[in-house]
């Protein structure tokens, strides 16, 4: 313990489950463009997510989380959601939140602006500016 917590000075380990080892690796390697680190047939696509290591793990039956399991703040979200849509992405529209905005972003309260998707299990995954 170094800096006196616990888990504070560690890095991240993000999981992300899914149901279609081939389908999942299309959608985060060639759609979203993250880097295969190394398949663990049959536990694991491990992806490099900006020096995030991001375990994309099949299993057996799967029900998405009702809200984001995942996202990835970017400099530019109107740019980043018109490169995602041109390679396929649909962006969710929630009613009342987003559906006004021809993109999908919803600003929040706090002036942050946010877009939401889904990967090809129907996970949840965003985009976010700060």
């Amino acid at each position: 313990m170094m800096d006196g917590s616990i888990l504070g000075g560690s890095k991240i380990i993000a999981f992300v489950h899914i149901t279609d080892w081939a389908r999942a690796r299309a959608f985060y390697e060639d759609v979203l463009g993250l880097r295969l680190v190394e398949e663990e047939k049959p536990f694991a696509l491990v992806f490099d997510a900006n020096g995030i290591m991001l375990r994309v793990t099949p299993g057996g039956e799967h029900k998405p989380a009702p809200g984001t399991v995942l996202g990835w703040e970017v400099e530019a979200i109107e740019a980043t959601v018109e490169r995602l849509t041109a390679v396929g992405v649909q962006f969710l529209r929630y009613p009342g939140l987003n559906d006004s905005n021809p993109l999908g972003i919803w600003t929040s309260p706090s002036g942050a602006r946010i877009a939401w998707f889904h990967d090809p299990d129907g996970n949840v995954l965003s985009l976010a500016q700060f």
